[in-house]
């Protein structure tokens, strides 16, 4: 379905974000509506560069819509472009420094299982005016918060009320359904723990550090020792240094 251009945009409502239903093919993805009044959409307006911030566009981009519409939180240097289903049932945050591959799918809400039927009849009850007044037609688990520096594979999907761990890393493909604790790494449908980044020593003291809070000229000069493997070495250098050193 073709919208005109200049019908989609921030602070006009959205189909997309009334229905979002995965079994409705009504609407194409979200970002692909965001068209302005030349008829281009902005992501061919906007060249994507490689440089300090250009990553961050690229995930508080593409859901610019839902952050002005819904207040949801995406962090700096996050990047991806993931599916999200079922906008408006539930809030999302996602920290900095994460790394979305393609094809990820966010569900936020499910439809309603108490009732006769799972149908959401009222949910469309613009094509079904009696069920306007009905109990309604879907659920949530809560908010579905994303931690920093995550990693989730290509094809993977983040079911709703989920929280992810700071560093953790899901597998391509893998179905999250429960909590995924800092610096886990789950795989699977379900997706279950596979093993753990670093021993729990080192993930406590990686969690106190919380590098990804550091300023972003500090960040930059300390790269080559976040780079390079040696963890023990990285944290007794930075755990006691006087900030900005």
């Amino acid at each position: 379905m073709t919208l005109p251009a200049g019908s989609v945009g921030k602070g006009t409502a959205s189909p997309c974000a009334r229905l979002e239903l995965p079994a409705i093919a009504l609407c194409a993805d979200e970002a692909r509506l965001m068209t302005n009044e030349t008829g281009r959409t902005k992501q061919e307006e906007t060249p994507v560069t490689f440089g300090t911030n250009a990553f961050t566009l690229l995930t508080r981009y593409a859901l610019s819509y839902q952050i002005d519409e819904y207040g949801w939180r995406i962090g700096a240097h996050s990047y991806g472009t993931p599916r999200v289903l079922e906008s408006g049932e539930a809030g999302l945050e996602i920290g900095d420094y994460c790394s979305i591959g393609p094809e990820v799918t966010l569900i936020l809400g499910n439809h309603a299982t108490d009732l006769i039927t799972t149908y959401p009849f009222r949910t469309l009850s613009r094509f079904w005016p009696s069920a306007a007044s009905g109990a309604p037609d879907h659920a949530s688990r809560g908010a579905l918060v994303i931690g920093n520096d995550v990693w989730i594979g290509a094809g993977a999907t983040i079911m709703p009320g989920v929280t992810i761990g700071d560093g953790a890393i899901i597998g391509a493909a893998a179905v999250v359904t429960r909590p995924v604790p800092p610096y886990a790494v789950m795989g699977g449908n379900p997706a279950r723990i596979i093993r753990y980044r670093f021993p729990e020593p080192v993930i406590a003291r990686l969690l106190a550090l919380a590098w990804w809070n550091w300023p972003e000229a500090l960040l930059e000069s300390r790269l080559p020792d976040l780079l390079s493997g040696d963890v023990e070495a990285f944290l007794s250098r930075y755990e006691e240094a006087p900030p900005g050193t």
